[in-house]
């Protein structure tokens, strides 16, 4: 279950490959191709690593209150398919 007051990192497993629109998320275990469809959810990603938890790591990257609701839906989903994981 996906819980954004603790800290999360992007899979050691997922490759991201830059893009005009955001990034390709490319799974190695899994075989798995997901898009990051903004650059601002790919700073997101790859900054989770850094901060406490993922709401600091979005207020870090600047996204605006008005889409964290979204951004939080969509990091969810990354939780989901293991593009993104929980850290200690």
């Amino acid at each position: 279950m996906f819980a954004p007051e603790k800290p999360y990192r992007c899979s050691p497993r997922v490759a991201l490959r830059p893009e005009p629109f955001g990034a390709l998320a490319y799974d190695f275990g899994t075989r798995r191709l997901s898009f990051l469809k903004t650059k601002l959810l790919v700073e997101v990603v790859r900054t989770l690593e850094a901060q406490p938890n993922v709401h600091t790591t979005l207020a870090a990257a600047g996204v605006p209150d008005e889409q964290r609701s979204s951004y939080l839906k969509a990091l969810e989903g990354l939780a989901e398919n293991g593009t993104i994981e929980r850290r200690n």
